[in-house]
């Protein structure tokens, strides 16, 4: 089912455009090798690579069965809330920083004014006010946002905002997103400021992470009989 759906976006983006790369299509072979190399064993992702993980879990699983004990096979790990966060123009589809349209996302490095321009104009639905009982997708995607962000449980997602009307209910994720971003942002700035911090940070942990991966790849090998 990953291939199929990973075949079903590869058709929809060549729709919308003249070309597309083919790193799409083999994402998901990447993304398995990555985790794979350094032996991960619990790996954050949200709701729509979910299925990418179970593809590096199977080949990892088919590999240690047929050579032995090589790669550990890793576990997914999902938020409970915003695991899939839609578009804000569109509900119905994923969010993605390539979509077209201006009004679609909003991006983590995002002034506080955009941010409050895009979420004013998301796509609610044609109820007054929230209703818990029969939420339209539009107010669903921006109650997951608010709850992501603040940490709510349902019962208070419930109380506060049940019977509020979308002007309120925007204004309320709008000041949610923003303190949210805000030390995101702060910290941003601060590293790019100083260009040789990074630089080290990045050597840093090339170092550390560079004998995992070339102990792994020695190890693939041996196993797999390359050395014989």
């Amino acid at each position: 089912m990953g291939w199929l759906n990973r075949m079903t976006q590869f058709k929809a983006k060549a729709e919308q455009q003249e070309s597309v790369g083919a790193g799409l299509f083999l994402y998901p072979v990447l993304m398995a090798a990555d985790i794979l190399l350094y032996q991960a064993a619990l790996v954050p992702v949200g709701e729509d690579q979910s299925q990418h993980l179970e593809l590096a879990r199977d080949i990892a699983q088919r590999f240690n069965s047929t050579y032995g004990e090589t790669f550990v096979v890793p576990e997914t790990k999902l938020p409970m809330v915003g695991a899939r966060v839609m578009g804000l123009d569109d509900p119905t589809v994923k969010m993605s920083k390539s979509a077209p349209g201006s009004m679609h996302a909003v991006a983590l490095l995002d002034p506080p004014e955009r941010i409050k321009k895009v979420i004013g104009r998301a796509t609610t639905d044609t109820r007054p006010a929230v209703d818990f009982d029969d939420l339209g997708e539009g107010v669903t995607n921006l109650l997951n946002i608010f709850q992501a962000f603040s940490g709510w449980s349902d019962d208070q997602m419930r109380r506060h905002f049940t019977g509020m009307n979308y002007a309120g209910l925007k204004k309320n994720v709008t000041e949610m997103v923003v303190a949210s971003l805000d030390p995101i942002q702060r910290r941003y700035r601060e590293i790019t400021a100083d260009p040789s911090y990074l630089q080290k940070v990045l050597q840093e942990g090339a170092a550390r992470v560079s004998p995992i991966a070339n102990a792994t790849v020695e190890l693939v090998k041996r196993r797999a009989g390359l050395y014989a």
